[in-house]
Formats: C-alpha cells, sequence, structure tokens
C-alpha cells in the first residue's frame, strides 16, 4: 500500500485538484451526454459520464498517470510493476510507452480477449499468472519486492484514488445540481475518489455503488464490517469482479461517503449493455453496465432528481458481445 495519507473527503478532494493539473495533458476530459431514454423511464433527468471515450478505453488511465506521474527517479529506473484484469494494465502500459519507462504488466488467465489484445497492441511486457485479479496482485507484489522495483496498485493506493476523483471534478463542472451518482465497483478506487471529491462539496449528494451479484466483494465487506475473502462467480462484468486486498484504502472511504449499493445480476448486465448500443449507439463493457443495469432496477428512485450514471470502459469482446447480443 503506498502513497497514502488523510482520507477525509476534503483532503482528497484537494489532492483531487492537484492530480488534475499533473495529469491533464495525458487524459482526455470526457463527455457528460443526456440520455433521454434513461430520463424518460425515470422521470428524471439521466446523463451519462462517458469513461468509455477515456483515451486507453476507461477511467483507468486518470489514476495510472498520477500514480506513474508521482514516482521519484530512483523508482522509475528500478522498473515499474503492475497487475490488472485488463484496463488499469492498458493504462500502465500507454503510460510507461509515452514516456519511456520499463514495466511489467500481470494479468490473470481469466483476462478477456479484447482486454489482452489492447495490452498487447500497447507492446506492453505482460506475464499471465493466476485465476483472478487477485492471485494476479499478489505475484506481481512478490517480484516488485523480489527485484526491488515500484507495484503500481489498481484501486488499493491513494494517488491512484485521488486520480480517478477527477472524474467528479468534471462533473461539478459540466454539470450543476447533480443529485446522484451512480457508479460501477470493483475494488473501490473510482467510487472512492468520485464519492469523496463530490461529498466534500455537496455532503447531500447521494452516491450509489453497483456491483455483480456473481462478484459483489466490496457489498458484501461493507455488509460485514469487514473486508471479506470470497470467492467469485464468472461475470460479464469481468473489469468489476475478483477479490480486494486486505486492509485496502479505499474500503473505509466506501463506509464513510458511500450512500447505497446495488446488486445486479447477469440478465440485467447483459440487458444494459444491449440498451446503451440500441439508444445510445455506444459499445460499453460488462462493468460499465452496472450503472445502467443498476438504475433500471428502481428507477423511480430518481424521480425529479439530475442523476449522472459513470460509463466506466469500453473494452468488451467479440466473443462476450456475441453471447450479450445472441
Amino acid at each position: 500500500m503506498t502513497g497514502q495519507g488523510e482520507s477525509t473527503a476534503e483532503q482528497i478532494r484537494q489532492d483531487s485538484l492537484e492530480a488534475e493539473a499533473r495529469i491533464r495533458e495525458h487524459i482526455r476530459q470526457t463527455p457528460l451526454d443526456p440520455s433521454p431514454w434513461l430520463s424518460r423511464e425515470g422521470s428524471c433527468e439521466v446523463y451519462l459520464k462517458l469513461e468509455n471515450l477515456q483515451i486507453t478505453g476507461s477511467f483507468k488511465l486518470r489514476g495510472a498517470s498520477n500514480r506513474l506521474l508521482t514516482l521519484s527517479p530512483d523508482e522509475v529506473r528500478a522498473g515499474i510493476v503492475t497487475a490488472s484484469t485488463g484496463n488499469h494494465g492498458s493504462a500502465v502500459a500507454y503510460l510507461l510507452r509515452a514516456l519511456g519507462w520499463p514495466g511489467t504488466v500481470y494479468v490473470p488467465r481469466t483476462i478477456s480477449a479484447a482486454k489482452l489484445g489492447a495490452l498487447e497492441r500497447l507492446d506492453a511486457t505482460i506475464e499471465i499468472y493466476g485465476e483472478d485479479g487477485v492471485e494476479a496482485e499478489n505475484r506481481a507484489r512478490e517480484v516488485a519486492e523480489e527485484d526491488g522495483q515500484f507495484y503500481v496498485s489498481p484501486y488499493n493506493d491513494r494517488q491512484i484514488v485521488v486520480g480517478q476523483g477527477t472524474v467528479g471534478l468534471e462533473i461539478e463542472r459540466q454539470l450543476e445540481g447533480v443529485d446522484a451518482v451512480i457508479v460501477p465497483v470493483g475494488g473501490g478506487g473510482l467510487i472512492s475518489g468520485v464519492a469523496a471529491v463530490l461529498k466534500a462539496a455537496n455532503p447531500e449528494i447521494e452516491i450509489i455503488g453497483c456491483q455483480p451479484e456473481n462478484s459483489a466483494v466490496m457489498y458484501h465487506s461493507l455488509q460485514a464490517g469487514e473486508l471479506l475473502e470470497l470467492e467469485s462467480d464468472p461475470t460479464l462484468a469481468d473489469g468489476a469482479a475478483g477479490g480486494i486486498e486486505r486492509a485496502a484504502i479505499t474500503f473505509p472511504i466506501c463506509q464513510q461517503y458511500v450512500d447505497d449499493f446495488v446488486l445486479v445480476s447477469e440478465e440485467e448486465i447483459r440487458q444494459g449493455i444491449c440498451h446503451v448500443l440500441e439508444k445510445h449507439h455506444l459499445l460499453i463493457e460488462g462493468a460499465a453496465a452496472l450503472s445502467v443495469a443498476g438504475f433500471l432496477q428502481n428507477p423511480g428512485r430518481f424521480r425529479d432528481k439530475r442523476a449522472v450514471l459513470l460509463i466506466s470502459g469500453a473494452k468488451i469482446s467479440l466473443e462476450a458481445l456475441r453471447s450479450v447480443l445472441g
């Protein structure tokens, strides 16, 4: 666990402002588009924050950029190691190539073909290890410690969290009067940063996390009051699947600043992907569909409100897409 500090909403917000200045030239301000379809479903105003249109196809570029750009010259020279189910790895690989720095990405055997292909196209040094993200993470940490390299966590790092918090800063600038933000959740880096940034400015805003029923580790851990080690079943939302490191800094931030959680079935994820493709002509991955599916479970709760659904990423394999459309 690296790059830690105070985790109050106010301090995370301040650090996210500093992160935004640091990473701005490396990332894209993504669109915040109205959704007439979802607005009609909920008798409300719905907007989609399109992080699927981020440079590397997901929000992960924000946190990865901030973490890498805060490393010392000695840490860079020693080499960089990370682990990912795909999107974080692509973000790190993109920056490493752009900056000319050495590094290795560990991925589990269950990584989707689309995300593995994206890594390969970025000329990343790839090591395949384990059956899920936690096993790949543990191996990457071991190698980093043995070889004196710097390990870049996908979520369990303050600099990652405040980098993801820049999504919240953009939402604030793009739209006033937001009542609720719905966010896909895996390890919690995205929702931790977004929730803290937005709550610091408006404590009344509602932050809702969405997880797949087949891999709802954060949800069940929050219910239990402690991080649990749970098995995950396969899910279309592979970017939000897998376990969470013990003592992850995202857990207490979620405890403090996330108001509610929604669990989503595989059929609801499938329908969410299809709906966004049909109504918005956008291709999104399973994890990104979590916010749409979560909204559609109970659209009436947002009546007369202004809600933002975070669309977290674009990478879905052809095989998965065929299955969804089939």
